[in-house]
């Protein structure tokens, strides 16, 4: 039973993140990119980062306490040898480049964003919108045993 709320949690969380990244590249930043106005990507983030960095966190969390109940233990991280071990291996890796994309995004790239240069801002919402979906996709392989 544990598990099982725990992948619902998981599951909400999971629909929040991707869902919002979505949401962002496929309605807001074409606009954006149509009107060349960075305003509708900043006013995005500050809306999205309040519901958006706790489902991170959820999907952070639940994420690890699921791995465990596979017995996918700190000292088999990144030990690429079962197919469940490389589904949340894989899954830390791509966790982790999303967390150095958004450490990016908050120093480097949304604080200088103006309206004629929405290229950076493009290029990393597509990037993290495609490791989003490739995280999902990765999950649900955890059903079939992994890969």
């Amino acid at each position: 039973m544990r598990h099982h709320i725990l992948l619902v949690l998981h599951l909400l969380a999971a629909s929040i993140w991707v869902g919002g990244h979505l949401f962002l590249s496929i309605r807001f930043l074409p606009e954006a990119i149509k009107k060349r106005d960075a305003s509708i990507l900043k006013n995005f983030k500050g809306k999205f980062e309040p519901v958006g960095m706790p489902s991170l966190l959820i999907l952070v969390i639940t994420g690890i306490m699921m791995a465990y109940d596979f017995d996918v233990t700190f000292t088999k991280w990144f030990s690429f040898s079962n197919a469940i071990e490389k589904v949340v291996s894989t899954k830390l890796i791509l966790l982790l480049t999303t967390m150095v994309m958004a450490i990016c995004a908050d120093i480097f790239v949304f604080p200088k964003l103006k309206s004629d240069r929405l290229l950076p801002a493009s290029l990393l919402i597509i990037t993290v919108t495609v490791i989003g979906v490739t995280l999902l996709i990765l999950g649900s392989l955890v059903r079939i045993g992994g890969f």
